[in-house]
């Protein structure tokens, strides 16, 4: 009989583990949801509405996570990696992500979003929520962009007023002295 706690732990674990850390440290952020009641179809239509934001939606042992978190240095992470846990890889807009699995959350009301991590911040389910309001980041560059271009246009429409607001004044003497 051997003893469980001296066994070595698989090959396939260890590298499942090394995956996962790697995967924590290289995201931008990762949100953390249980999907527990989802069909397969509404887990597909979910992660091909992710992958569209940079996102990948992969479902993870709980225990190789964990090992994974502790691994990675994120703190924080094992107290919501509870129950049929899946995790959010985010590599791209933040904003779009959380945005779409918000959406996905209230199309199919058995996705919970737990909380996730933001750098090194540990994100509750309000805050997901809170990302989730933020404009992304297209928005965000054509914001910044109409700010840019608003003072140019104005000096532009000022500079073409000048000549046509003088030619009109000039034609309206030029009228007033033929009558």
């Amino acid at each position: 009989m051997t003893d469980t706690a001296t066994r070595a732990p698989r090959q396939h674990k260890v590298d499942t583990v090394a995956e996962i850390s790697k995967r924590l440290q290289s995201a931008d952020a990762v949100f953390v949801s249980e999907y527990r009641g989802m069909t397969v179809k509404a887990i597909t239509d979910l992660r091909n509405s992710l992958r569209g934001s940079g996102a990948e939606h992969t479902v993870y042992k709980n225990t190789l996570a964990r090992f994974a978190a502790t691994e990675a240095g994120v703190e924080g992470l094992n107290e919501i990696l509870i129950g049929p846990t899946a995790l959010t890889f985010v590599a791209g807009d933040v904003a779009a992500a959380a945005k779409a699995l918000r959406d996905a959350a209230k199309a199919n009301p058995s996705l919970v979003v737990k909380g996730g991590v933001l750098g090194e911040t540990i994100l509750s389910a309000s805050d997901v929520a809170a990302l989730a309001d933020l404009p992304s980041r297209e928005e965000l560059l054509a914001r910044f962009a109409g700010a840019l271009q608003a003072p140019l246009v104005k000096t532009a429409g000022l500079l073409q007023a000048m000549p046509r607001n003088f030619a009109y004044g000039l034609a309206a003497l030029i009228d007033k002295q033929a009558a």
